[in-house]
């Protein structure tokens, strides 16, 4: 069954708490589809009046923004040892070549790393742990944590509400035409925000100068 079509089929106090339940699961650092969850989700509440999207995206925000914080914590409690457990556990997502790329991420970008890592799946599951095991200051990750939950999560629930409404609206006017031009806004307007992200992610691979470190 698809998830749209399952999410149909669950109370709107349930999708609230699923939506933020998944998303600060994956933020805390398990391999899960919050994207693909908040994405449903929003579509679906696109089309039916009982799922308010201020509140379903206030819950994906709580969620992701709480997640990254207990990840923080458990990587700044458990360290090193922490990451090679979850590479054992999760050899796709956290090899020792992910962990790397992550790793020179946030040595080069900071706390900029934990806000655009929300817009890519890698970083958005190494964020938190990462952060709290390169013992980012709490103060960096937590104002970096909050605006990039609430810009992420905030924004692709608009983005994909206002695809849904217009695009249904569109519709009934103008066949599929309409559908095809809704969905290119809301596309585009996702892409610019992920191309930027994925710049801060591929920054790392640029060659230093020669010399530089001397």
């Amino acid at each position: 069954m698809h998830v749209q079509e399952w999410l149909e089929t669950v109370p709107p106090l349930a999708i609230y708490l699923l939506v933020g339940l998944v998303i600060g699961l994956e933020s805390l650092g398990i391999p899960l589809p919050g994207e693909i969850i908040l994405v449903s989700s929003a579509l679906l509440a696109s089309q039916h009046g009982e799922i308010d999207p201020f509140v379903l995206g206030a819950c994906a925000s709580a969620g992701a923004i709480i997640g990254d914080s207990i990840g923080y914590a458990i990587g700044r409690k458990g360290g090193r040892p922490l990451l090679a457990w979850l590479g054992s556990k999760f050899p796709r997502h956290f090899s020792e070549a992910h962990i790397a790329t992550a790793e020179r991420s946030f040595q080069k970008w900071g706390m900029w790393a934990v806000f655009f890592g929300r817009f890519v799946a890698l970083l958005r599951i190494f964020a938190g742990p990462l952060a709290g095991v390169l013992r980012m200051p709490y103060w960096k990750f937590l104002t970096a944590n909050v605006l990039g939950g609430i810009v992420w999560a905030g924004g692709t629930t608009a983005v994909i509400y206002y695809v849904g409404v217009v695009a249904e609206s569109w519709l009934k006017r103008f066949s599929w035409l309409g559908l095809v031009a809704a969905v290119l806004v809301g596309l585009t307007s996702m892409l610019i925000i992920k191309r930027r992200a994925s710049k801060v992610q591929a920054a790392h691979e640029e060659p230093e100068p020669v010399g530089a470190g001397e």
